[in-house]
């Protein structure tokens, strides 16, 4: 069943968030707590959406995302930042399913488009988007501070 998230699948949603970037070689970086999740979810300003994936009592998927905006089509879109279902159960339809319900969420709301990154190294991902007829966005490059580099951009006075 796919459904949006409720602040009872937050523990399980962070789980998964761990397993993902376990599978993304990345575990070290992700610090991620089911209080800031909770918050940025269902806190007084939420920000962030999610839908999961329940299958016999059991969070096995998530798709976490927020609003972007293109200036170029005046309306918004969905960022998808995390979609992710437990090794266990892919190969049964639960990533196609949470992005058709990302996809009728846009068309829902009139939003122009639905984006995503995925790791170069990540083949089976890139195969699969490919299959949904996801176009890769190779003529852009994504830049990101964080760390040293935010603060002292930051501290900069000039």
């Amino acid at each position: 069943m796919i459904r949006r998230a409720t602040p009872d699948d937050v523990d399980a949603m962070v789980g998964l968030v761990y397993e993902l970037a376990e599978y993304e070689k990345l575990r070290h970086e992700c610090t991620l707590t089911s209080d800031q999740l909770r918050t940025a979810l269902f806190g007084p300003q939420p920000a962030l959406y999610a839908h999961v994936v329940e299958v016999e009592g059991e969070i096995v998927g998530i798709a976490i995302w927020f609003l972007n905006y293109s200036t170029w089509d005046g309306v918004h879109g969905i960022y998808l930042e995390d979609l992710y279902v437990t090794p266990q159960r892919r190969g049964a339809g639960y990533g196609r399913a949470l992005l058709a319900e990302l996809a009728r969420e846009c068309t829902r709301k009139g939003y122009s488009r639905l984006a995503w990154s995925v790791l170069d190294w990540n083949a089976p991902s890139i195969a699969f988007y490919e299959s949904l007829g996801a176009i890769a966005q190779d003529e852009w490059t994504t830049f990101r501070l964080s760390g040293g580099a935010l603060a002292n951009l930051a501290a900069r006075e000039d």
